[in-house]
């Protein structure tokens, strides 16, 4: 399963109860943060679920308010005693952002290891497969698809049909190769049908593009901005790079996901919830996010409404 926490759920400003875009994203105990803006590490000790589990940050933009909260959380990380390398993501440019913020913040108690990426890079964190993907912000700016893959269920009729002791079940489950009567049993022989995983599609700041809906195709959730509710807002969504309810709702229709939550909305959107029936009526499945809103996902055989 994955566990998430919509930290800051604000477009550029913060608001005494709306903080600036930051996702926390655990799978089985490890973690990682999508954007961080100011104040985001505010919100990891209000949440408790710790610092020392983050593994790595991934970046969408270099706008302050998704990386502007970056220095702050590299001192609570060395305050919180990490001395494993911590993993920055993100678009061409990052260093030189990255060795400026660090001006305030030169010197941790771990590596900080930086990754520059293009639209169409794959990587693996905290054993999550993340392809990165262009959006449209008038600056370069990425989009994430988080997968959790699953091996195929093991399959007793096999194991025992080929006579594998019942002690060496458990190592088989759990993928390695074990010996039975002078014989190499490999995982693959003793696994049944294929398993869904779970998908995650995150994207904010941009205008509605074709990548959302093709690798947003029957994620179990998308997060995309809110910027703005009101359909009198479009012109400045369009000068401004941003979407509206009604556009977000009409890309997780198109892809024909599960759910979708509505997140970064513009500090003249007083109470995100009074544009929500614009976005249901377009698609059903559509809630909006707020400061400390935690979901998990979990596996189809054992799902539950997020």
């Amino acid at each position: 399963m994955i566990d998430l926490c919509t930290l800051g759920t604000g477009g550029a400003l913060p608001l005494p109860d709306r903080a600036l875009s930051s996702l926390y994203v655990r799978v089985n105990g490890r973690a990682l943060l999508i954007d961080c803006g100011e104040g985001t590490q505010v919100g990891i000790r209000r949440l408790g679920w710790g610092f020392r589990c983050l593994d790595g940050l991934l970046i969408t933009h270099f706008h302050g308010d998704h990386c502007g909260g970056l220095p702050g959380l590299l001192l609570s990380l060395d305050k919180a005693g990490r001395t494993e390398p911590f993993h920055l993501y993100g678009p061409a440019g990052l260093r030189r952002v990255v060795e400026g913020l660090r001006v305030i913040a030169p010197v941790v108690s771990y590596p900080v290891a930086l990754h520059e990426i293009a639209p169409g890079d794959a990587f693996s964190l905290i054993g999550l497969t993340i392809d990165a993907f262009a959006l449209r912000h008038g600056i370069p700016c990425l989009g994430y698809r988080l997968r959790l893959l699953r091996q195929p269920a093991f399959d007793p009729v096999k194991a025992r049909a080929l006579n594998i002791p019942l002690p060496l079940w458990k190592r088989l489950q759990a993928g390695e190769t074990v010996q039975a009567d002078g014989r190499s049993i490999v995982p693959a022989d003793v696994q049944g049908a294929p398993r869904p995983g779970l998908s995650l599609l995150y994207a904010t700041d941009t205008r509605p593009v074709e990548s959302i809906v093709r690798l947003g195709e029957g994620a179990d959730l998308m997060i995309l901005e809110g910027m703005y509710g009101d359909e009198a807002k479009r012109p400045q969504a369009l000068k401004n790079h941003h979407m509206l309810f009604a556009e977000a709702a009409a890309l997780a229709r198109e892809a024909r996901a599960k759910s979708l939550l509505l997140t970064h909305f513009s500090n003249c959107v007083d109470d995100p919830e009074d544009y929500l029936p614009l976005a249901r009526g377009i698609f059903p499945e559509t809630r909006c996010a707020h400061d400390g809103l935690t979901l998990t996902l979990r596996f189809p055989e054992r799902a539950a409404a997020i």
